[in-house]
């Protein structure tokens, strides 16, 4: 697989032009998957090249940098992970505690992540969601900190507005923003990937697919499991993904002669925009991988990417991308 750079100058990191986005193995998307085939499958992407995977303590909690430590653990040197703080994780779970950037709590998280992914140092630390009680220079200056000590490489944001952004550079500089972008959400487009271009910042986006929607997989008969988050979620209420199938349906229609997947045609469209764009589509299922790490060998012309582009915008989606409490902690 060929790689990518996510920032520039001193605060440049290579990876895969894919990666891996593991937070389903353990949290969100119905119940965790048995370690044993979790392992083969991180093993599994690492042998298609795939080097560059996502995590956070916050998945689980805690279980899903577990899992990476013990897969990864033997060829840590080969493979860039990714993690976040950001959450104080209450007694009962996930999350449980709110928002928690103070820095005493940041270098705390980037102890007993270390421990729990077996490393020494974390390739790069995001933080997970913008705390408006804790200035973003207090955060970057943590970071800071982590990265003159030798426990961090990277700094990273997720789900941060253009002004946070330039402030938390302007103290550390920001090696990627992690956010949602595709074919069904790009709201980035319209400050977000400017910005970023002019600061020189990586961009990786999740939920590359809509959250499994843009496979064509899911339709309004699809029965989730109760522990999936996509419950709560408007745009995947029982009418919106009644209307927001024609979109798929565009896609599958746009990829059929090119001989692709709607999955692949999305992938590679995010991999034609821009060549620090680094899409983590995540999965537990070894076909779903392959088909996935395909779309990186696919090459789409400006014109067949603003072809898609139009064909999609064609069709309006339906339903908010967030809850009414999760849309709380997206900084504008």
């Amino acid at each position: 697989m060929q790689t990518r750079t996510l920032g520039t100058g001193t605060y440049a990191l290579e990876v895969s032009a894919l990666g891996l986005g593991c937070m389903g193995m353990s949290f969100g998307y119905g119940p965790p998957r048995a370690k044993r085939e979790m392992i083969a499958l991180l093993h599994a992407a690492l042998e298609r090249g795939i080097t560059f995977f996502d995590t956070a303590e916050a998945y689980g909690p805690f279980t899903n940098e577990e899992l990476l430590g013990e897969a990864l653990e033997a060829v840590r040197e080969k493979v860039v992970i990714a993690t976040k703080f950001g959450f104080r994780i209450g007694t009962q779970g996930n999350r449980q505690g709110g928002l928690d950037s103070r820095p005493a709590h940041i270098r705390e998280v980037a102890e007993a992540s270390l421990r729990r992914l077996k490393r020494e140092t974390i390739d790069l630390f995001y933080q997970h969601r913008v705390d408006p009680d804790v200035p973003i220079e207090d955060v970057a200056g943590a970071v800071g900190e982590l990265i003159r000590a030798g426990k961090v490489r990277h700094f990273g944001l997720s789900e941060a507005g253009v002004s946070t952004l330039r402030r938390a550079h302007a103290v550390q500089p920001v090696t990627a923003l992690q956010s949602e972008y595709s074919l069904w959400w790009r709201e980035p487009e319209q400050e977000v990937l400017p910005a970023l271009e002019a600061l020189g910042i990586g961009f990786v986006p999740f939920s590359p697919l809509g959250r499994g929607f843009l496979t064509g997989k899911i339709d309004e008969h699809t029965a989730f499991d109760a522990t999936d988050f996509r419950n709560t979620v408007p745009r995947f209420a029982v009418e919106a993904r009644k209307a927001n199938k024609a979109l798929v349906d565009v896609l599958e229609a746009t990829a059929a002669p090119r001989g692709l997947t709607a999955a692949q045609l999305a992938l590679a469209w995010l991999l034609a925009k821009k060549p620090w764009i680094v899409p983590i589509p995540g999965t537990t299922r070894l076909a779903r991988l392959e088909e996935n790490i395909a779309a990186a060998r696919v090459a789409l012309s400006p014109e067949e990417t603003a072809q898609i582009e139009a064909a999609a915008a064609r069709i309006p989606v339906q339903g908010e991308r967030y809850s009414a409490e999760m849309s709380r902690m997206v900084d504008r």
